[in-house]
């Protein structure tokens, strides 16, 4: 992990802003002249597919990239480029592409039926490692993140009968109306640390929605005591606290010594459900996630993305006493795809034959290699900036402070150079997670030479920013 040590520039940031829009230029018209067989299939799809693609994160101006196939830790796209592949499906895809185990599993389980709305032998193996990965007794199955963590809310709800939740300022937990507030915000409508604001992310979510919920910034304690204190005093005690253990949507934020044990400390002495998103930590980042990796237990975990080894795939974990209102009835967990038999096939070929105390050392190395190299990188060019990771996540932040919340990613972050990292990555065969606030991610089947190729790209930006 880094040491947050941002490195001391040796050129200004005006020249980087004047120099990165030049670059832009050239290594757009370089891809666009790469991917014409991207751009004839993006005409056709906007004919029937609104913008062009299946989902609105997936959208990229003047086209999208359009892949055919994956093996292993590379991709191609529909003009024959290979990628090495650190975009991973937003992270989902941990175990690599096409990874035999899984192969095997979904192609045994799709000749004896692929659904049937009735448990099989598989869920109950799934839970059962779950429960001895995450150390909570208890678990349910959805099929996307999103209603994950929809659905965790609903349980906290009425365990506690109380309406109003509070979530990181900034950060995201799916596409839901109730966490879908105070999300990209522009700085200045953020609000002070101990009164933020209650935005709408897009239109289409009602005002009385997006007031239940309340914001906090992250790495901040005694702002969230302060405001769950406010908020008790109004009659409005939240019925919990939904936060990642770790921002994963502002490239890589990681707790700051003490701060999870003492959001552990303010919710258990305030009665408030301590919900850890690991939608994008989970299985990704140790065995246990974010949990195990921070030795830090919540009273709920969501789980999604690598979990199903590439179908759709969610889960909900919980102690006995809160799930106690779903086995009662009192909280409608339902939905007709929930366990599908494909998805706890590979699930639990993943989670038996992949994801293995071998895969997460082997992650680590590849990792550890990235953050030292990109420090590197930057401190010979003079590029203000530093690298952050956990295991099989991580980020540069081109930055002159370091960012430890939303407020300090919007004031210091230089926008320009993601989004030219991410061009010149793409004409070098890398293929990153679109915009300034995603990561990369690695797989079990990324090797030296990946983080090779990853470097020499970041390098290569690098010497030409500062030429």
């Amino acid at each position: 992990m880094s040491n947050l040590i941002v490195t001391e520039a040796s050129v200004t940031q005006a020249a980087l802003h004047a120099r990165a829009a030049e670059l832009t230029d050239r290594e757009e018209a370089r891809l666009q002249s790469r991917t014409r067989g991207s751009e004839q299939l993006h005409a056709r799809a906007a004919r029937s597919m609104t913008s062009g693609v299946p989902s609105s994160y997936q959208i990229r101006d003047p086209w999208p990239i359009y892949l055919t196939h994956g093996r292993g830790s590379l991709v191609w796209d529909v003009d024959g480029n290979e990628y090495a592949d650190f975009h991973n499906g937003f992270g989902s895809m941990i175990q690599g592409h096409a990874h035999p185990a899984i192969v095997r599993a979904v192609t045994e389980r799709v000749a004896l039926g692929t659904h049937f709305a009735m448990p099989t032998e598989d869920s109950v193996v799934v839970s059962e490692e779950l429960a001895r990965r995450f150390g909570l007794p208890q678990w349910r199955y959805v099929n996307s993140g999103s209603e994950a963590t929809m659905d965790a809310i609903r349980i906290a709800r009425g365990v506690t009968g109380r309406d109003t939740i509070i979530k990181i300022f900034g950060s995201y937990h799916g596409h839901h109306d109730y966490v879908m507030v105070s999300i990209g915000a522009p700085y200045d409508d953020i609000g002070p640390a101990d009164n933020m604001n209650s935005l709408g992310y897009g239109a289409g979510i009602p005002q009385a929605v997006i007031d239940l919920t309340v914001p906090v910034p992250f790495n901040d304690a005694p702002a969230m005591e302060h405001r769950i204190e406010a908020l008790a005093a109004e009659g409005r005690l939240p019925a919990c606290v939904i936060m990642e253990a770790a921002m994963m949507n502002l490239g890589v934020v990681l707790p700051e010594p003490g701060y999870l044990e003492a959001v552990r400390e303010i919710t258990a002495r305030h009665g408030i459900i301590l919900i850890f998103d690991e939608v994008k930590t989970g299985l990704c980042v140790a065995a246990g996630g974010a949990t195990e990796r921070f030795g830090v237990r919540p009273d709920m975990i969501t789980l999604a993305k690598a979990l199903g080894g590439g179908l759709p795939s969610g889960a909900i974990g919980a102690t006995a006493e809160i799930m106690e209102v779903v086995a009662s009835d009192r909280v409608k967990q339902v939905g007709t795809f929930n366990g599908n038999p494909l998805t706890m096939a590979a699930a639990r070929a993943s989670l038996l034959e992949v994801l293995t105390p071998e895969a997460y050392a082997h992650l680590d190395h590849l990792n550890d290699r990235l953050i030292a190299g990109c420090d590197e990188i930057l401190a010979r060019h003079g590029i203000p900036g530093y690298t952050v990771g956990i295991s099989s996540k991580g980020c540069v932040h081109f930055t002159d402070a370091p960012i430890r919340d939303y407020t300090s990613f919007m004031a210091h972050q230089n926008a320009a150079l993601p989004e030219l990292a991410w061009l010149y990555n793409a004409n070098r065969g890398v293929l990153m997670a679109p915009g300034r606030e995603e990561e990369w991610t690695l797989s079990v089947q990324h090797t030296d030479a990946d983080v090779d190729r990853y470097l020499d790209s970041l390098d290569y930006l690098a010497r030409d920013l500062t030429a």
